[in-house]
C-alpha cells in the first residue's frame, strides 16, 4: 500500500471503530485490534511512525492506569492484589512452559519464551475497558489494575532474569528511571499547581507528562528494557496530583481525551497488524491448544482467589486478567530477535496474545459485566478468614 495512503486508511479505521464501539456496546480496543488484523490480511503494513506512536500509546495507557490506582486501597488490599496478580502470572507461565517443552517439543529457551509471553495480563486493555465501562473509579477497577500490575511485574522480572543480559546501559536505564520518578514526584506540583499554567489552551501539563514518558522510552531503548513498569510507577506516585480534591482532575480528563483520540487507537491497530493469519492457520491446532491452555491456567490462577475476595465479580475479573497484549508481544518479539523462536512460533504466540486481548474481553463485557459496585466487593472480615 502507498505510504501516503496509510494515514488516511488508519484514520478511517479509527473513526469507524469508534462508531461500531458505540453501536455494539463493546470496548473500542477490541474493534481496533480486529480492524488491524483485517487490515494486515489485506496488505496494510505499519509504517515506522506508527510503530513509535504505538509504543508511546502503550506507555501512555500504562501511565494513565497508574494515575487511577487508589494508593490507600492498594496498601489495604496488598495481600489480595499480590495473590491474584501473582498466581495470574505463575499458573500460565508454568502451564504453557511445561506443555511446549514436554509435549510440543520446543527447545528450552523457546518454551520459556512461550511461558513468559502467555503469562501476561494487558494493563492497557484492562484499563481501556474499565475506563469505557466506568469501572476505573470503583474499588474493583482499582484492585484489578493493581493485580494486573503485579502480573506484568512478574512477567518483566521473568524475562529479565531468564534472558536479558544486563549491560552498563541497563544500569543507566534503571538509574535514569529512578531519577525521573524521584524528581517528578517531588517537583511536579510546580507544574500542576502553578496558576500561570492552569487551563491554558497550549496544555503545558500534558506536554510535561509527555516529556517524562518520552524520557523513559529513550533510556529503555538504550538499556534494552521497556518503559511500561517505570511509567506505571510514575503514574501511581503522581496519582495524588489528579485526585478529586487536587483541582487537576480536568487535566487527567484532557490527557485521556488526547490519548483516546489517536495515540492509543494506533497502539491497538498495530497490535492487530502483527498477526500473520496464514501462519496461524497453518499451525491452527497448536494455536488453539495454547489459547485454551492460557485461558484454563488463568482461570485456575485467578478465579478461586477472585471468588474469595470479589463478590459477584469473580468471572469478570478472571476474564479481564486473561487478556494479553503489550508484554506478550514484547516477549515474543524478543524471542524472535534473539533466535530463541522461529517465525511460525512467533506468529502463533502473537496470535494467541492478540486473541486473548479480544475474546475474553468480549465475553466479559457481553455476559459478565458487574452491575452495582456494592454487589461486587466483599472485603468484610468473613472474606479474610
Amino acid at each position: 500500500m502507498n505510504a501516503d495512503l496509510v494515514p488516511l486508511v488508519v484514520g478511517g479505521l479509527v473513526f469507524v471503530s469508534s462508531l461500531l464501539s458505540l453501536k455494539l456496546g463493546l470496548s473500542v480496543a477490541i474493534i481496533e485490534i480486529l480492524f488491524g488484523a483485517i487490515g494486515g490480511y489485506f496488505g496494510l503494513k505499519p509504517e515506522e511512525w506508527m510503530m513509535y506512536l504505538a509504543g508511546f500509546g502503550g506507555i501512555l495507557l500504562t501511565y494513565l492506569a497508574g494515575t487511577e490506582i487508589d494508593t490507600r486501597l492498594m496498601r489495604e488490599k496488598f495481600k489480595e492484589s499480590m495473590l491474584i496478580g501473582g498466581f495470574s502470572f505463575l499458573c500460565p507461565f508454568l502451564g504453557v512452559f511445561l506443555y511446549t517443552y514436554f509435549v510440543a517439543g520446543w527447545s528450552l529457551q523457546a518454551a520459556l519464551i512461550a511461558g513468559v509471553a502467555l503469562s501476561t495480563t494487558s494493563l492497557a486493555v484492562v484499563y481501556s475497558v474499565l475506563v469505557e465501562t466506568g469501572l476505573s473509579s470503583t474499588e474493583i477497577g482499582k484492585l484489578l489494575m493493581a493485580s494486573t500490575f503485579i502480573t506484568d511485574m512478574g512477567t518483566a522480572l521473568a524475562l529479565s532474569i531468564l534472558f536479558v543480559k544486563p549491560t552498563v546501559y541497563t544500569l543507566v536505564f534503571l538509574i535514569a528511571s529512578v531519577i525521573v520518578i524521584f524528581f517528578a514526584t517531588k517537583f511536579s506540583h510546580l507544574v500542576f499547581d502553578n496558576p500561570a499554567l492552569k487551563n491554558k489552551v497550549i496544555e503545558p501539563e500534558i506536554k510535561y507528562v509527555f516529556v517524562l514518558l518520552l524520557a523513559f522510552m529513550f533510556f529503555a531503548k538504550l538499556g534494552s528494557g521497556h518503559a511500561v513498569l517505570p511509567a506505571f510507577l510514575l503514574g501511581l506516585l503522581m496519582s495524588s496530583h489528579f485526585g478529586e480534591t487536587s483541582g487537576n482532575k480536568a487535566v487527567r480528563d484532557r490527557l485521556r481525551t488526547v490519548a483516546y483520540a489517536i495515540i492509543t487507537p494506533i497502539f491497538f491497530i498495530v497490535g492487530g497488524l502483527k498477526i500473520s493469519m496464514p501462519m496461524i492457520i497453518a499451525a491452527g491446532g497448536l494455536f488453539t491448544i495454547l489459547f485454551l491452555l492460557k485461558m484454563a491456567t488463568k482461570f485456575i490462577g485467578v478465579y478461586f482467589l477472585a471468588r474469595k475476595y470479589i463478590r459477584n465479580g469473580s468471572t469478570y475479573t478472571t476474564l479481564l486478567m486473561s487478556t494479553g497484549l503489550t508484554f506478550g508481544t514484547i516477549s515474543s518479539v524478543f524471542g524472535l530477535t534473539a533466535g530463541y523462536i522461529d517465525q511460525v512460533q512467533y506468529s502463533v504466540l502473537v496470535g494467541v496474545v492478540i486473541a486473548s486481548a479480544v475474546i475474553p474481553t468480549f465475553i466479559a463485557q457481553k455476559w459478565f459485566m458487574p452491575v452495582e459496585e456494592e454487589d461486587i466487593l466483599d472485603f468484610d472480615s468473613k472474606s479474610e478468614k
